[in-house]
């Protein structure tokens, strides 16, 4: 049986082009924790390419988080930048990769971007 963060890793190379702010190069290794037992993820960055494994080896940049807040992130219905502030996950190291690796959760819902909503309020003048 697959999991949420196994389809969830697995699919990232496929998203890449469309998700991928500009070029990038570095490694992110995600740490998911559940009742004490942790699955580290490793995703590499180079260029607009984005693959996933699972390793734990050092990384440039390291997020921890338990598994329920993962499966939240990829539901749609948690903020990466959210679940940080809110102390419910921890990140160190080079944050423009958890600032690249943000852009492959799905949008919350009913969430838009604040440059569209203001571009509509500015036609209505």
């Amino acid at each position: 049986m697959t999991n949420v963060a196994e389809t969830f890793f697995n699919s990232l190379s496929l998203r890449a082009p469309a998700a991928m702010p500009g070029p990038m190069t570095g490694t992110l290794r995600v740490d998911l924790t559940d009742d004490g037992i942790s699955e580290h993820w490793l995703v590499t960055f180079s260029g607009r390419l984005v693959k996933a494994a699972r390793e734990m080896v050092d990384a440039d940049a390291v997020w921890q988080l338990p598994r329920e807040v993962f499966e939240q992130l990829a539901s749609g219905r948690s903020n990466p930048i959210a679940t940080v502030l809110r102390n419910e996950t921890t990140f160190g190291g080079d944050v423009a990769l958890f600032l690249a690796f943000r852009r492959f959760f799905p949008d919350m819902p009913g969430s838009h971007d604040p440059r569209l909503l203001a571009m509509r309020h500015g036609d209505r003048k």
